[in-house]
């Protein structure tokens, strides 16, 4: 068309930009511009067609990453040309972009990591080294995101933080899934009861609570432990709760140790603490123990008085 060459012919003589370089921007333009558009449509198509927030979020993230990747193979191949100029010219930059951006590398190599090896995906529950633990709510290719919990909060509680980690870290610390392959965790109750306290009673009472408000009964969790080894080497010998017994300084302390969901430990440990206080206020020979100090007379106790 006429007018589109006159248009050209004055950004060449204004701008001294010539018509090949034109055609290449009015191209990338184009192809970024129609490709989130039509992103933008199938984001609303799967808003409305798929129900399922974990379902759409999945689709929405493979929308994203496969736009994007179409885009640079189009735009690669509208300024770089031929191939062999694109081995030639990545050649010469390996060496600079390797140093330059080696922790953006790192981290897109992370994420290569999570999504093929998959040691966590979103909506698991996790720890980052010893310190950071939340619930993973985004997955992207430098960084993924936790809610996080614990902190100042006790008992695995949510902070309602957002917290960004790098995914090059998952290559320089351990991360700890509550939620994977085996979707329990063993919660552990100490009770401690004074030395004078019936504590065999005790440890009955304290058998009967753990077995209310276990998380799971022997044969579901029995079913989930089978298929978590067929992919990992994961074997529990009893997965019915158990009380264990000690001696402390100041009275026998019973461990109640039992199956609990990741994400009810406080509510579970709650409920337990509850019926343990209304079962020992019913037994006159049951006291749970604190901290005491005691002072001895031998006079009274009838014991000769030392010199």
């Amino acid at each position: 068309m006429e007018w589109i060459q006159y248009i050209q012919t004055l950004i060449v003589d204004h701008l001294n930009i010539g018509i090949g370089l034109q055609n290449k921007i009015f191209q990338t333009v184009f192809i970024i511009v129609f490709c989130m558009g039509i992103r933008t449509i199938m984001r609303r198509i799967f808003d409305v067609r798929i129900k399922d927030t974990t379902r759409r979020y999945i689709a929405a993230k493979t929308l994203s990453y496969t736009t994007g990747f179409i885009v640079f193979l189009l735009l690669v191949h509208i300024w770089m040309g031929k191939t062999t100029g694109i081995a030639a010219y990545l050649g010469l930059l390996s060496a600079g972009i390797a140093i330059a951006l080696q922790a953006p590398l790192t981290n897109l190599a992370g994420w290569l990591f999570i999504s093929v090896r998959k040691p966590f995906t979103v909506g698991d529950r996790i720890q980052v080294g010893s310190g950071t633990a939340g619930d993973v709510i985004d997955i992207r290719p430098f960084s993924f995101s936790l809610i996080e919990i614990g902190n100042w909060v006790h008992a695995d509680q949510s902070t309602g933080r957002i917290i960004h980690v790098p995914n090059g870290e998952t290559f320089k610390t351990h991360i700890a899934n509550y939620t994977q392959g085996f979707n329990f965790v063993w919660d552990e109750i100490p009770v401690t009861i004074t030395f004078e306290s019936d504590w065999r009673k005790a440890k009955k009472i304290l058998t009967t609570i753990a077995q209310d408000h276990t998380a799971v009964k022997s044969d579901t969790a029995a079913k989930q432990v089978k298929r978590a080894a067929r992919k990992y080497l994961i074997f529990f010998r009893h997965l019915t709760p158990i009380v264990w017994t000690s001696v402390a300084d100041i009275g026998v302390v019973l461990t109640i140790r039992y199956l609990s969901e990741p994400r009810k430990r406080r509510a579970s440990t709650e409920q337990i603490w509850e019926d343990i206080l209304d079962a020992f206020e019913k037994e006159e020979n049951i006291d749970l123990a604190y901290p005491t100090v005691r002072y001895y007379d031998n006079v009274r106790g009838g014991k000769a008085t030392t010199g």
